[in-house]
């Protein structure tokens, strides 16, 4: 079995994976995660959302997010709304998520990412203080995206 350095980065396909994910990336990987970070293996589904600390609207795409994290060594790969987001958790733009937005699957999106006091925080190339924020609440996944919303997510596989 190959170890996490040994198994290539992904990257999103031309036009996003449409409406099946794409085969796990780190499945064959001998690797485990590294120490002092936390586990967030699995497919998760969101189960609350919120938008300025008040329930959001039902209508926002964001209720239907499911998302699969992979994770070996400091590498995560997160896979969700089309993208495929392949990033080791090391702090360079270098290493961290090269690749396309969700938006429209064209514009690139350069982030590092980084493992801080058990939250894994991703901070975009070129906008000063946005973070993109997972961490553990219980059994739940919180996902926060920097001011624009929170989402609750059940482990469910």
């Amino acid at each position: 079995m190959p170890s996490v350095l040994e198994i290539a980065k992904s990257f999103t396909p031309a036009g996003g994976y449409g409406s099946e994910m794409p085969a796990p990336v780190l499945v064959n990987c001998s690797d485990e995660i590294a120490q002092n970070i936390p586990d967030f293996r699995g497919l998760w589904q969101a189960i609350d959302v919120r938008v300025n600390g008040e329930v959001a609207p039902p209508q926002l795409k964001v209720w239907q997010h499911l998302e699969r994290i992979e994770q070996a060594g400091n590498r995560v790969v997160i896979t969700a709304g089309g993208v495929v987001h392949d990033m080791y958790a090391d702090g360079t733009f270098e290493n961290g998520i090269n690749d396309v937005m969700a938006a429209d699957f064209v514009t690139p999106l350069y982030v590092a990412a980084t493992f801080e006091n058990g939250v894994l925080v991703l901070r975009p190339r070129g906008l000063e203080g946005v973070e993109v924020k997972r961490w553990l609440d219980g059994e739940h996944l919180i996902w926060e995206y920097s001011t624009f919303f929170t989402v609750r997510l059940k482990r469910i596989s």
